[in-house]
C-alpha cells in the first residue's frame, strides 16, 4: 500500500469508527484469551432474575393440525360434511389452494382424545408419549399469526419479521446473553425429516448482527460440522501452529481496518479448533446407559433422526449451549392427513416427551425452556375430497397450539380458548411476538431492551410489538 493510499484510509468517519466502536487491541486480546468459548453477552446480566438459562426449540415445520392433536372439538361430529358457516369464516383470507373451492365441508378429527394427568389437558391418542408428560407442559391453544404461507410464517417465527434479513431467535440470545459453553457454539441447529418445505440457513442466521452469533448447523452424516476433521497428514499440532500464524496475520488486518468481522473470523477459527475435540465426544453416544435408549427409543441411535437430535439436545444443554433448535419437516398435510400425521407423530412424539422427561430426571428442566410448535395451524374444513376416513386441511393462521415446558413456565396449564370450529381465538389470544416476549422473559430478558442499532434504528426481536403472557409464568 502506498503512502497516498494509506492516508486515504484515515477519513474522519474511519477515525471515529475506530475510536468509538472498533474493538481495539484490548478487546481483540480478550477474544483470543482463555474465555473465548464461554462469553458474556452484551447485556452483561439479565434484566430480571432468570428462571431459564437456555432454550431448546422443537420446531415442527409444515404446521401440525391442532384439531387432530390438542384442540378437542367433539361437537364437530354432528356437523360433519356441513359447510363452514360464513359467520365463522367471516371473509378471512384463504390460500390459493382452497380459495376456489365451491364448499368448505367441516372435517372432524377421526382420532380419539382424552384428558391427561391431573391437569386434564386434552391430548390426542396420536401422541401417547406426550400424553404421559402432559402435567409437565403448558399448552397455549390460542396462538395466531398474520402469515398464511410457509416461508414467511416460518421466517416470522424465527426472526419476528416475515421477510428475510433479520437476526434469528438464537442469534438474539447469543448476542444478548452470551454462552456458557467453553468449546461449543452458543447456538446449534439440527434438521430432521426428509420431506416438506425447504429450510434455508438464513432461518438460523445472524441477520445484521455480527456473524459470530449465527447458528451452527450439525449434519447427520460425515463430520457433524463441515471441515471439522484435519486433512490426511495434517495433525492437531499442525492445526494449532497454522491457526497461531493465521491469527497474527488477522491481527495485523484488525489493527489496520478495525473491522468486527475480522475479529469474528479469529474467534470462529478458535472455536472450530476447540470443536475438533468437543464435537466427537458430544456425538459419541457410547457413554449413554441403556435406559436412555429405553426412554428415547431405538431411533435415538440413528444420526439424523428426530429422536437422536432430541438426545443430542440434552447433551448440548448439559454442556452449556444457550440455544438448541430442532427443525422437523413433513407436517404439511393438505391431503391424506390421517395417514401422514400418524407417521409424523410416530417420528416425533417419543423423542419430544423423552427430552422433557430426561431433562426433568437430571435436574435440568427447571433451567431449560422447551418449546414445541409449528408456524401456523390447519383448517377445520376439508381441502379436497372428504371421505369417512380421509381428509386434508389447508393452512390456518387464526388459531393453533404450541406447548412449553421447563424454566419459567407453569406446568399443567392450558391457556387460550378457540371457538367451536377451532377457527378463531375467543379467549387469551397469543401472537408470535407475545410468545417471543414471554420466552425472553423466562430467560430474564426484557424484550423491549434487547436491541441492536442498524441503519439508524434500534431493532429488536419483537419489533415494536409483543406482550409477555403473564398467565404462563411460574
Amino acid at each position: 500500500m502506498t503512502p497516498e493510499e494509506q492516508s486515504l484510509l484515515w477519513t474522519r468517519r474511519r477515525f471515529f469508527g475506530r475510536s468509538a466502536t472498533g474493538l481495539g487491541v484490548a478487546a481483540l486480546a480478550q477474544l483470543l484469551g482463555r474465555d473465548l468459548g464461554a462469553s458474556q453477552g452484551t447485556l452483561g446480566a439479565p434484566h430480571f432474575p432468570a428462571k431459564a438459562k437456555r432454550v431448546i426449540y422443537l420446531f415442527q415445520s409444515g404446521a401440525p393440525s391442532q384439531i387432530d392433536l390438542f384442540d378437542h372439538k367433539p361437537g364437530l361430529a354432528k356437523l360433519r360434511a356441513t359447510d363452514l358457516p360464513d359467520s365463522i369464516r367471516n371473509g378471512q383470507r384463504l390460500t390459493g389452494m382452497t380459495a376456489t373451492q365451491t364448499s368448505f365441508p367441516v372435517a372432524p378429527s377421526i382420532f380419539q382424545f382424552e384428558q391427561r394427568g391431573q391437569s386434564g389437558a386434552w391430548v390426542s391418542d396420536l401422541l401417547p408419549y406426550t400424553a404421559k408428560v402432559a402435567d409437565k407442559l403448558t399448552f397455549i391453544r390460542s396462538m395466531h399469526t398474520e402469515q398464511i404461507n410457509h416461508d414467511p410464517a416460518i421466517t416470522f417465527f424465527q426472526t419476528g419479521f416475515q421477510l428475510a434479513g433479520r437476526p434469528s431467535l438464537g442469534a438474539w440470545l447469543s448476542y444478548g446473553l452470551g454462552s456458557e459453553a467453553e468449546d461449543l457454539p452458543a447456538f446449534v441447529v439440527m434438521v430432521s425429516g426428509n420431506k416438506g418445505q425447504p429450510l434455508y440457513d438464513r432461518l438460523w442466521g445472524s441477520g445484521f448482527l455480527p456473524s459470530r452469533y449465527q447458528g451452527v448447523k450439525f449434519r447427520s452424516g460425515g463430520d457433524p460440522v463441515l471441515y471439522l476433521s484435519n486433512p490426511e497428514g495434517f495433525d492437531r499440532d499442525d492445526r494449532r501452529r497454522f491457526l497461531d500464524d493465521l491469527a497474527q496475520l488477522n491481527e495485523m488486518q484488525q489493527e489496520e481496518f478495525a473491522d468486527p468481522e475480522i475479529s469474528t473470523r479469529i474467534a470462529q477459527y478458535e472455536m472450530a479448533y476447540r470443536m475438533q475435540a468437543s464435537v466427537p465426544e458430544l456425538t459419541d453416544l457410547s457413554d449413554e446407559p441403556e435406559h436412555t435408549f429405553e426412554l428415547y427409543g431405538d431411533e435415538a441411535r440413528k444420526p439424523g433422526s428426530f429422536a437422536y437430535n432430541c438426545l443430542l439436545s440434552r447433551r448440548l444443554a448439559e454442556r452449556g449451549v444457550r440455544c438448541v433448535q430442532l427443525f422437523h419437516r413433513g407436517w404439511d398435510q393438505h391431503t391424506k392427513l390421517p395417514k401422514d400425521i400418524k407417521t409424523q407423530c410416530e417420528d416425533t412424539d417419543r423423542g419430544s416427551a423423552a427430552l422433557v422427561q430426561d431433562l426433568s430426571e437430571r435436574g435440568l428442566l427447571d433451567e431449560t425452556l422447551v418449546v414445541w410448535g409449528g408456524e401456523f395451524g390447519r383448517t377445520v374444513y376439508c381441502q379436497g375430497v372428504l371421505t369417512e376416513d380421509d381428509y386434508g386441511r389447508d393452512h390456518h393462521p387464526r388459531c393453533f397450539t404450541v406447548w412449553m415446558a421447563g424454566g419459567g413456565v407453569k406446568p399443567g396449564l392450558t391457556v387460550g380458548t378457540t371457538d367451536d370450529f377451532s377457527y378463531n381465538v375467543v379467549e387469551d389470544p397469543v401472537h408470535v411476538h407475545d410468545l417471543h416476549a414471554t420466552m425472553l422473559r423466562c430467560l430474564g430478558v426484557d424484550h423491549k431492551r434487547l436491541t441492536f442499532k442498524f441503519q439508524g434504528r434500534d431493532f429488536r426481536l419483537t419489533d415494536v410489538h409483543g406482550n409477555v403472557v403473564n398467565k404462563v409464568l411460574a
